[in-house]
């Protein structure tokens, strides 16, 4: 599920939401900033995929893997360095 395949779209995949994520981190934000943002873009229509607050944690651990983001006073940044 990390990378979009034959059954799994692009926004479904953690690479696609993970991208989603980073344009919208444009100032430090909590976990549950991120989550309120998700959960009013999908209301609002503007992501098309249904995550889970799992996928979210997960998404967010890839970004952090690869040296995407990291935490700074329990807020998630990017990693603008990498």
């Amino acid at each position: 599920m990390i990378m979009p395949a034959k059954h799994i779209t692009f926004s479904e995949s953690f690479l696609g939401f993970g991208s989603y994520i980073l344009q919208n981190l444009t100032e430090p934000k909590s976990v549950d900033e991120l989550w309120q943002n998700y959960q009013q873009d999908l209301q609002n229509g503007l992501y098309f995929a249904k995550h889970s607050f799992d996928n979210l944690i997960m998404t967010l651990l890839f970004l952090y893997s690869i040296g995407a983001v990291k935490e700074v006073n329990a807020k998630v940044v990017k990693n603008e360095t990498h």
